[in-house]
């Protein structure tokens, strides 16, 4: 009988620190680009008529400490107008030599803090060091996250939210149009549920650097086509931009990119297999899709300080 350990939300949030969040996915992004890891594409369900949808993201680990995840998550786009988050569900982690279950955590904290963290290292890596202006798109949970997150590893004089719903954000000024917010920021962060692209090229000033994470089906997007051409394009991941990234794959469609304008992963960066930012002027975009990976490494860490503080119910299984 497997002895599992379930974390809620308020467990997951108090044990994995942003900070240390950003640390921890700079690590295994790193793995990942070394071969360390195991991430297939994820499988989503879509049934048809349906607005919400169910995906599951598996990752292995090897070597000298063997761990199994797998990640269930439904995403429903209308819950943050019930006052819920929009992803729901839980990470499992499983011991890695008898794929006993170890853990049950709750997953859309997680989500919320390891998408925002990679965004973290992405803008460490990419985005120039005088930057002085935020530029928020959307104001659900990876809005607030994201600003944790951008506060983390950046100096910020201002900050700017949009939203299409008109919600303000805690710690941000609200303007009128995407637009204002793009054109007046050095980094930018996209989090929206928007399918068609609330940034344009023309908004963008030289240099800036933007995070597009809302869009994570191959027929949404963001950001328009001119911008994912001009730009130069890293990825999380390139299997799962070419899958899955509707910024790029609608602007491939459109024949402006190709596969190889993907500049490379952000792991690779960090083993420095690529190379980041060419000029001062150069525009950036990472565009993130989520890993199960990042799933595993959030929470082997959460779990390990809950076993350590004897947080969590454990349940016989």
């Amino acid at each position: 009988m497997a002895e599992v350990r379930v974390l809620n939300e308020h467990d997951v949030r108090r044990l994995l620190p942003m900070a240390e969040c950003i640390d921890l996915m700079a690590d295994a992004l790193a793995a990942l680009a070394r071969g360390e890891v195991y991430n297939p594409l994820r499988f989503v369900l879509r049934p048809p008529g349906e607005d919400g949808l169910m995906g599951l993201m598996p990752a292995h680990r090897g070597g000298g400490a063997p761990l199994w995840s797998l990640k269930t998550l439904t995403i429903f786009p209308g819950n943050s107008a019930r006052g819920l988050d929009s992803h729901q569900g839980f990470v499992a982690l499983f011991d890695g030599e008898t794929g006993t279950p170890r853990a049950i955590l709750n997953a859309g904290a997680i989500t919320a803090v390891r998408t925002a963290a990679v965004s973290g290292v992405a803008t460490r890596l990419l985005a120039r060091d005088d930057t002085r202006t935020l530029a928020i798109l959307g104001t659900g949970t990876q809005a607030r996250s994201h600003l944790e997150a951008m506060r983390a590893v950046r100096q910020f004089e201002h900050v700017l939210v949009w939203s299409a719903s008109g919600r303000s954000l805690e710690g941000a000024e609200s303007v009128a149009t995407a637009e204002e917010a793009a054109r007046e920021a050095d980094v930018i962060c996209t989090v929206t549920a928007a399918a068609d692209p609330v940034v344009r090229r023309e908004w963008l000033k030289p240099g800036a650097h933007v995070n597009a994470v809302g869009s994570s089906l191959p027929t949404a997007r963001e950001l328009d086509s001119q911008t994912v051409a001009d730009a130069e394009l890293f990825v999380d991941r390139r299997e799962s931009a070419l899958n899955e990234a509707g910024d790029f794959l609608l602007a491939q469609r459109e024949g402006v990119v190709g596969a190889e304008h993907i500049r490379g992963e952000i792991g690779e960066l960090l083993v420095g297999a690529a190379a980041g930012r060419r000029s001062p002027d150069s525009i950036t975009v990472f565009k993130s899709l989520g890993l199960a990976v990042e799933d595993l490494a959030a929470a082997e860490h959460v779990v390990a300080r809950a076993v350590a503080q004897n947080v969590g119910t454990v349940v016989s299984l």
